[in-house]
């Protein structure tokens, strides 16, 4: 070990680093969205009424659209992003889009989700910071809604969306698919709209949110609480918002959207290059997940983060209905259940439950992976191959192309 008198001066000052480096990180105070992110487009919805009690008197959603709608307008798939995803499900990088797409391998032209058949629609979620009607959206007072926005849940989200398919002319869906805090939104739309949904693809999500999912959510809700900028949630006007509370949450978060299995295999106990953890240095994890949490961070609301992280705690397709399997009989789509093996936040019992559950579902369909929950956004030949199948299925009974 290296003796702390004869240290060089960059390890001996590694005791007082900051580990969420805040210069590499914009004023949250000045964040907005990119209204002109790449081929966003823009719905105004009306007035919401919410589950919760109250409503919104004006709601917007962002979305993409790829392939055209045929004739029949019965080739239209929607794409239910998760937690912190948006939109922009494939495509080019750009202001707004600091990749090219969550699913670019998945969805495209010849690919899975291919929109030389299909008419793709992915739309931000509502509460959401990418273009939706969300906390840094202006009220009715014209100044953002900050602590002020209402509890909504995954059931007002999709009664926005199904406003933006009628605007988009689309009486049905010939599928519906989404992962994690998507998957929520699907089995939804297959409750709600029974009608309007003709096949559904539920990935590495859940029915009804556990106690050690809430239990999760909570520790990163109160990271971003903790902040001293976060204001009781009113800190648009200030010069830095709770970034460091949000890259603490998503430190929490990803560690559970990985497995203990894969974080030991690539990282072990190696340091982060020169630096000694034995004088405050950090291990390569640790700088594995600063680096997440202040990427995150330089793109993402912190009442966004909070907002929809609540829609997931109280996610229960069961809730007035009778119970998780009874609502989960009630689904008339048919249905592919897709889980992580490795997945350690959504469980696959959980997506066994669903499949057990729903009428028109076969057997679970599993991903092989070492990556944990992230495997439905890395494992792309894996998602395809269930994918690319089903939706063949779907496709025999959808008018020609």
């Amino acid at each position: 070990m290296t003796n702390p008198e004869h240290a060089p001066a960059a390890l001996t000052s590694q005791r007082h680093r900051t580990r969420i480096d805040l210069d590499q990180l914009p004023p949250t105070g000045a964040w907005r969205p990119s209204q002109t992110a790449g081929n966003r487009r823009f719905v105004d919805v009306g007035a919401l009424q919410l589950e919760a009690g109250g409503k919104l008197p004006e709601v917007r959603l962002a979305y993409e659209t790829w392939g055209r709608l045929n004739a029949a307008a019965d080739n239209a798939v929607l794409i239910e992003h998760a937690l912190t995803g948006d939109s922009h499900v494939m495509g080019a990088a750009g202001p707004g889009h600091p990749s090219a797409g969550w699913w670019p391998d998945v969805v495209g032209p010849g690919k899975a989700i291919d929109t030389n058949q299909w008419f793709v629609v992915a739309a931000n979620v509502l509460g959401g910071c990418q273009g939706s009607t969300g906390p840094s959206s202006p009220a009715p007072d014209g100044t953002p809604w900050g602590s002020r926005f209402p509890w909504i849940t995954v059931r007002d989200q999709v009664a926005a969306e199904i406003e933006l398919a009628n605007q988009l002319g689309i009486s049905s869906w010939a599928n519906i698919v989404g992962g994690s805090m998507g998957g929520h939104r699907v089995l939804e739309w297959a409750i709600m709209a029974p009608e309007r949904v003709r096949s559904i693809c539920v990935v590495a999500s859940a029915a009804q949110t556990s106690a050690d999912q809430i239990a999760w959510a909570h520790q990163q809700m109160t990271a971003i609480r903790l902040d001293p900028e976060f204001r009781g949630g009113d800190y648009y006007a200030g010069q830095r918002g709770p970034v460091r509370g949000l890259a603490l949450a998503r430190q929490i978060a990803h560690t559970t959207y990985r497995s203990a299995e894969e974080l030991e295999a690539r990282f072990g106990r190696l340091p982060q290059h020169a630096e000694d953890p034995m004088l405050g240095g950090r291990f390569a994890v640790q700088s594995y997940l600063d680096h997440h949490g202040s990427k995150l961070a330089a793109r993402f609301d912190a009442n966004s983060y909070i907002t929809l992280s609540e829609s997931m705690i109280t996610h229960d397709v069961g809730r007035d209905r009778g119970g998780v399997e009874a609502a989960l009989a009630e689904i008339s789509a048919d249905a592919l259940v897709i889980a992580v093996d490795s997945d350690r936040l959504f469980l696959p019992e959980e997506s066994e439950r669903m499949a057990a559950g729903i009428p028109g579902a076969g057997a679970v369909g599993y991903i092989r992976s070492p990556h944990g929950h992230d495997g439905f956004l890395v494992e792309h030949e894996q998602v395809s191959r269930h994918l690319g199948r089903f939706l063949r299925r779907v496709a025999e009974r959808t008018s020609r192309f």
